[in-house]
């Protein structure tokens, strides 16, 4: 019985904490961010970002995995994260300023272990998607 009320209160709980942006991220804005820093990259890395979150598993960009925000103090936020390919790591997400970030993050790609930091700078907005012209 008592089980009954408590469910409802806490599922509405974990919803209304994965609709907030974390503290850090909240004074930042979605849009084309450039990332340097990464191992094996030649040139920064552009990416348009529609959720700030995203960054942190910037090493498994390409994979849908699912986050948790461990800490969430001023202008430090830390995630840790599992992709269904059996890769996972945990990033650091410092504030630099509201249109940079300083991305520390580790943890296993490929079944190998990574560990870097990286810069983030918003250089703008996402590129518009336009339609091809049929000639």
């Amino acid at each position: 019985m008592r089980l009954r009320t408590i469910l409802p209160v806490a599922v509405a709980g974990l919803m209304l904490g994965a609709a907030t942006l974390p503290i850090a991220l909240s004074q930042a804005a979605p849009g084309l961010w450039e990332v340097s820093g990464v191992p094996g990259a030649k040139a920064p890395i552009r990416q348009c970002v529609a959720d700030l979150l995203a960054l942190a598993q910037f090493e498994h960009r390409t994979e849908s995995c699912s986050r948790h925000v461990i800490r969430d103090a001023g202008t430090v936020t830390t995630v840790e994260y599992n992709c269904p390919d059996g890769g996972f790591g945990r990033s650091e997400i410092g504030l630099v300023t509201p249109r940079s970030l300083r991305i520390d993050t580790q943890g296993i790609s490929d079944g190998l272990p990574f560990h870097y930091v990286a810069q983030a700078r918003r250089v703008g907005e996402c590129p518009s998607r336009q339609t091809a012209s049929r000639h």
